[in-house]
């Protein structure tokens, strides 16, 4: 089951760098994460899901890339996002 619309508005709303702001790095990070979460979770109660697990490890790695574009462009706001979000680095 995905992230519900109201839980993704809360996400986008809450790391917006702008009124209209959905596809910043920081945005998609926290989504990111959101579903990682979720799909974590899933992984525990069925744990021969090996396609989830297969999906976890491409979002783990494209929220990685993502964390070090931000790292490279701006590292305050990528020390920030880091701490929101209790991400370990």
């Amino acid at each position: 089951m995905p992230i519900s619309i109201e839980r993704k508005k809360e996400v986008i709303s809450t790391f917006k760098t702008h009124e209209s702001d959905t596809g910043s790095p920081e945005v998609q990070i926290a989504l990111m994460t959101e579903k990682i979460a979720h799909i974590t979770e899933h992984l525990k109660l069925f744990k021969k899901d090996h396609s989830s697990r297969k999906g976890l490890l491409r979002l783990v790695s494209k929220r990685r890339n993502l964390l070090n574009y931000l790292k490279n462009t701006n590292v305050e706001r990528y020390k920030s996002l880091i701490e929101a979000l209790k991400i370990r680095k």
